[in-house]
């Protein structure tokens, strides 16, 4: 199994607001990636993360659900 945290946060961009998604960290080790989950937690609490753990050599598309965080127009605002 891979582990990835996803970052969601809203970002200032030539004087608009843009939903941002971003891939932070990736590890094999799932006990280090809950530690790095609850540190950017800690240290972030203007953004929001997940942990995502999956099979290598998987096509997320095929699943259920995959990593994705939604941003709405009103968390633009």
């Amino acid at each position: 199994m891979i582990n990835l945290i996803c970052k969601g946060s809203i970002e200032s961009m030539e004087n608009e607001k843009v939903g941002v998604v971003s891939v932070v960290f990736i590890s094999y080790d799932v006990d280090i990636s809950k530690q790095k989950l609850q540190e950017y937690i800690k240290n972030d609490t203007e953004s929001i993360y997940m942990l995502y753990c999956v099979p290598l050599d998987t096509d997320l598309a095929t699943l259920e659900h995959y990593p994705s965080i939604a941003v709405t127009k009103k968390d633009l605002m």
